[in-house]
């Protein structure tokens, strides 16, 4: 804020005194450093000239912003993919790697409880009972 403050008093300073010396100017019919201020006019010409050229090359800025961020995250996109399809194809290998039982079968259980568990929820135990 003090800044700020300091930048508009320095700029209202800078205005109030132009207006005095353009004035100061006026009343003697006479300028001051003739050549410097031709060159400075011929100066802020140029830099008008290219200050419009800028806003026109800005303006153009949004469409081009928008049609390159969609190309970005498109890229984005299907860089992820790829590592997604990369990591599919390799996760059994980082599970066998994790595991502290490498190459993992899987095997019948021990357990007569799960044997007849197993047995229920598939429908053995009904084709057993008719059976008999």
């Amino acid at each position: 804020m003090l800044f700020a403050g300091i930048l508009f008093a320095g700029s209202l300073f800078g205005i109030v005194a132009l207006f005095s010396l353009k004035r100061w100017e006026t009343r003697r019919a006479r300028i001051i450093l003739p050549r410097l201020r031709a060159s400075i006019d011929a100066r802020a010409g140029e830099l008008k000239e290219l200050l419009d050229a800028a806003r026109l090359d800005f303006a153009k800025i949004p469409p081009e912003a928008l049609r390159l961020s969609r190309i970005g995250i498109h890229q984005l996109a299907l860089a992820f993919a790829a590592l997604a399809g990369r990591v599919e194809k390799h996760s059994h290998q980082v599970a066998d790697l994790v595991s502290y039982k490498h190459r993992f079968e899987k095997r019948d259980t021990q357990s007569e409880f799960l044997k007849k568990v197993s047995e229920h929820k598939n429908g053995g135990a009904d084709e057993e009972r008719n059976s008999a």
